[in-house]
């Protein structure tokens, strides 16, 4: 497995060879790969060691403390590098499907609610993001003046809204469209464009835009 991950890359091996890789030692006799694969087989897939935290990954059977750690830095440390690069401001945000691009690596496998402001130039391309609300399980409460100040603090041309939905649906709520109109009368007092307010989650994303709460 090494061998051939040093001659191909790593990304010719499987999930469960990363992760032996990853774990590097077995544990009571268990060799990594099979420790690998029993926890792949528990917990349903990759996607659920994140969610575990820390503590319950430490629990199961042959991880321990420092292998859990280990694995989330890992994991960690593969978002950063895929979110540097989608915070290059030279980045094109103009679109439902750009934006929806930029937001799902980031915010689509939270378990809480995260609201981000994308703060664009005059050419829809990204000055700034910053996370401007954060909540729990159900949402967070969000004013239009927390979205109107960084945006005028970062001179921004337009701003793009973006949150998640940590149940897995993306069609917004009640509140959703009652603060994008909100926002869109707010902007057009200060000379700011609203281009959309997006909502992630693991079931996909919509666009406020799209379905009519943005009216130009």
């Amino acid at each position: 497995m090494r061998e051939r991950a040093l001659l191909r890359g790593v990304a010719t091996l499987s999930d469960a060879e990363l992760l032996t890789l990853l774990l590097s030692t077995g544990a009571a006799g268990r060799p990594a790969s099979a420790i690998a694969h029993d926890l792949l087989a528990e917990l349903g897939g990759v996607a659920r060691l994140e969610r575990l935290g820390p503590y319950r990954l430490a629990q199961q059977h042959g991880i321990g403390p420092v292998k859990a750690l280990q694995l989330l830095g890992a994991i960690e440390l593969g978002r950063r590098v895929a979110l540097h690069a989608l915070a290059d401001d030279r980045l094109l945000l103009g679109s439902f499907e750009s934006v929806a691009a930029w937001a799902q690596p980031r915010l689509a496998g939270l378990d809480h609610e995260e609201v981000w402001l994308l703060c664009l130039d005059g050419r829809n391309r990204l000055r700034s993001a910053r996370r401007i609300g954060l909540g729990g399980l159900h949402g967070c409460a969000l004013r239009p003046a927390d979205v109107l100040r960084p945006a005028l603090e970062d001179a921004a041309s337009g701003i793009v809204l973006v949150h998640n939905h940590p149940s897995g649906d993306p069609t917004p709520s009640a509140s959703d469209v009652a603060l994008t109109r909100t926002l869109v009368e707010a902007c057009q007092l200060l000379g700011l464009y609203l281009l959309d307010h997006v909502v992630v989650a693991r079931g996909g994303a919509e666009s406020l835009r799209e379905l009519d709460a943005i009216e130009d």
